[in-house]
């Protein structure tokens, strides 16, 4: 991604911040998995979004209106044995140079520099809570400030949560953010296909997801933007289950819950199919209605409609098909009002994203839905699961687990699927896995 594009968010939140106030982000910890090896790094998304510098150890300064430059980059100085062991990294002059930051001053020296930049301000916007050693630093800082009254330094008076302005920001994709997010949304449809086209009988769940990571890396994406779920047969009905371990069975549908991150911005696909390629008539019966369902959802992804229209008419259409089934008994509509469905749909039908999978961006505003707007992303994912052991129902439903799942975004002409590319419909599905057995 460009710098224009992150110095046109900058240049958006300080406009937001207002002269006479700070706004303050750190960046993500590395983190330790075990004695001297590390957890691969990820940077904290809001860091990120502002920033696009993908270094530990590093504090973003905003200050709008400060003649000398309103961005100043805190992070570690150049370290000739340090790349020589890790790889290259920007320094303070990388900082300014490739990072467009106006002013750099070593991530040691913060303690020194960063208090003077906090007198005479009004307000701190800030992510309390993030980073509790920070924390005690600010308020310390603050402290100190006040201290010095009687010299005419003033300490800032009110601390401002930055995520309310940078979380509403994220919510709206650009052209920019969305021709990442369609990449991540190729390639991982592409895993799907894979993923479809290796599976049999007797292979365990934790080949085929071997197969989802041999895709995104063969595409020069390592990042998966969240473990994948790769659940065969009844553990289908473990909404997050990772251990992927178990061998899959003839007769058994797969589901696959997997993404992949295109430079933080990450992809959320989940496809349910046949392990032997063909779908029984229950199955099948559960599958359709599923599919049903998040058509119909997927059709109230249009501007003007509150978020939670598409979450209705999917407990609706699966409601009225659980009735017909006969896994459901009663009126449709006390059912509905009890909340009968949960026993099978016990979650909500999608949420946003963007850089986190589950991202942030408010659902409701001053106690309502929010109505959708262009530029917005979110899933539409209904799904059934019916536990094993469910004595309620006709044994031939039990250990069914069912979800699809595709990545949407709100267009003024109505939606758009990112993730088309991974075939969801029964015939589909089936004639891929028939093409691929037969070569």
């Amino acid at each position: 991604m460009r710098q224009s594009e992150f110095k046109r968010r900058r240049k958006a939140l300080m406009q937001q911040v207002g002269k006479g106030n700070i706004a303050l982000i750190a960046s993500a910890s590395s983190r330790t998995r075990n004695r001297d090896v590390e957890y691969p790094f990820r940077q904290d998304s809001d860091f990120y979004y502002l920033t696009g510098f993908n270094e530990a150890e590093s504090l973003a300064v905003f200050i709008p209106g400060r003649k000398q430059g309103e961005y100043i980059l805190f992070c570690r100085e150049f370290d000739e044995q340090k790349a020589l062991w890790e790889g290259a990294h920007a320094g303070l002059e990388g900082a300014t140079k490739h990072y467009e930051a106006d002013d750099s001053f070593p991530i040691d020296d913060m303690g020194d520099i960063l208090p003077g930049m906090l007198e005479n301000k009004s307000k701190v916007f800030y992510p309390m809570g993030r980073d509790s050693e920070l924390d005690h630093q600010l308020l310390e800082w603050i402290n100190n400030i006040r201290k010095q009254s009687r010299s005419g330094v003033n300490a800032p008076g009110e601390l401002v949560s930055l995520e309310h302005i940078l979380h509403e920001m994220r919510l709206f994709k650009s052209a920019a953010e969305l021709k990442l997010m369609r990449r991540a949304a190729a390639v991982s449809a592409k895993a799907h296909v894979r993923a479809m086209r290796q599976c049999r009988p007797g292979m365990y769940e934790y080949q085929v997801e071997a197969e989802l990571i041999h895709e995104f890396i063969q595409e020069g994406l390592r990042a998966v933007a969240y473990p994948s779920i790769v659940a065969g047969g009844k553990n289908a009905c473990v909404l997050h289950y990772t251990e992927n371990k178990d061998k899959l069975k003839k007769g058994d549908l797969l589901l696959i819950d997997a993404g992949v991150e295109c430079d933080h911005y990450a992809a959320d696909i989940t496809r349910t199919f046949p392990v032997s390629g063909k779908f029984s008539e229950a199955q099948s019966q559960l599958y359709q209605l599923v599919l049903d369902a998040q058509y119909a959802a997927i059709e109230q992804v249009q501007p003007g409609l509150p978020w939670n229209k598409a979450h209705d008419v999917s407990v609706e259409v699966l409601t009225k098909g659980l009735v017909k089934l006969g896994l459901l008994k009663g009126r449709v509509s006390k059912l509905i009002k009890d909340e009968e469905y949960k026993q099978f749909y016990m979650h909500r039908i999608g949420h946003w994203l963007g850089m986190d999978v589950h991202d942030v961006g408010d659902y409701k505003l001053n106690d309502q839905w929010r109505v959708l707007e262009p530029g917005m992303v979110l899933t539409i994912e209904p799904g059934l699961y019916i536990p094993a052991d469910c004595e309620t129902v006709d044994e031939k439903w039990r250990g069914i687990g069912i979800r699809i799942e595709d990545d949407v975004l709100v267009t003024r002409d109505g939606p758009e699927v990112l993730t088309d590319g991974a075939p969801k419909t029964i015939a589909d599905i089936e004639t891929l896995m028939r093409e691929t057995d037969a070569a």
